[in-house]
């Protein structure tokens, strides 16, 4: 967020934890991108705070930790001491979630397969509508051939991503018999190493797909320790999640800090992964 949106995020978060009877005289930035995260302080409260427009995905957030939370997920926690549910305040809607001290430690590859192998059996054990990898591609797909909505794209690089995005795209739609609940984007800040064990954040991306989608988030030494994985297939998920993420930057309306720098190193990611898989 720019920092004029910033300011009133935080004052939405923290008006939001006070009406709920939890002291927060100040608030640190913990992230800041499409939707701030903030450590309210002194209730040690962490509230995740988005435009308004994305209530329902704060909404569908909340419903995705609340039902995980019942089958014992390795996941972060909405915070007991308010209703699990997402809140509007102004322009924004807040949830609040537990604070983790983060530890300094980075956590092993064999450790983050292992966090891998405990979250996909908890999603398979829980029913919940969500959307299909397909279906995140399809809208990355419209952001780049639709030039109004990212104008600045160059040709070339517009070719790239949306020949990426459609021909990989139709390479995991084919194998639906391995589809499961999935975290969605699980890379490395998403998963904190906290003293209750490393637990993922960030579910609003939950999505229906094969696990190598979500392996191909991780270091590529993570996919090496989790059983029965199809490493080809990550080569090209790991493709696909960097088109992705390059058409986000790319649109118009984007506000991730660094953009301009990660616009040239999302599209150099594209194509170093596309190599690794042949396809370049």
């Amino acid at each position: 967020m720019e920092p004029s949106e910033l300011h009133r995020a935080v004052e939405a978060g923290r008006a939001t934890a006070a009406k709920l009877g939890l002291q927060a005289d100040d608030a640190i930035v913990v992230h800041n991108s499409d939707r701030v995260a903030l450590r309210l302080i002194p209730c040690d409260v962490l509230a995740r705070v988005a435009p308004s427009g994305h209530l329902a995905d704060s909404e569908f957030e909340v419903e995705v930790a609340r039902r995980l939370a019942d089958v014992d997920a390795p996941v972060a926690e909405l915070d007991p001491r308010a209703e699990p549910r997402a809140y509007v305040r102004g322009a924004f809607a807040v949830s609040l979630w537990t604070y983790y001290e983060p530890m300094g430690s980075e956590i092993a590859p064999a450790d983050y397969a292992d966090v891998f192998l405990r979250h996909h059996s908890a999603l398979r054990r829980i029913d919940l509508e969500a959307p299909h990898v397909t279906d995140r591609i399809a809208v990355a797909l419209r952001e780049v051939t639709d030039r109004e909505r990212s104008p600045e794209l160059p040709d070339s690089d517009r070719e790239l991503l949306s020949g990426t995005l459609s021909g990989l795209s139709a390479t995991i739609s084919t194998g639906e018999a391995r589809d499961q609940l999935l975290h969605g984007e699980p890379h490395p800040g998403n998963l904190l190493n906290t003293r209750r064990g490393p637990l993922f954040v960030d579910l609003a991306t939950c999505c229906r797909g094969p696990v190598e989608f979500d392996l191909a988030h991780a270091p590529e030494e993570v996919g090496k320790h989790y059983a029965g994985a199809d490493h080809g297939l990550i080569h090209r998920c790991r493709a696909l999640n960097w088109a992705m993420f390059s058409a986000w930057r790319w649109r118009r309306d984007d506000h991730m800090p660094d953009r301009d720098h990660w616009r040239v190193e999302g599209l150099n990611r594209v194509r170093a992964a596309l190599d690794r898989c042949g396809l370049s």
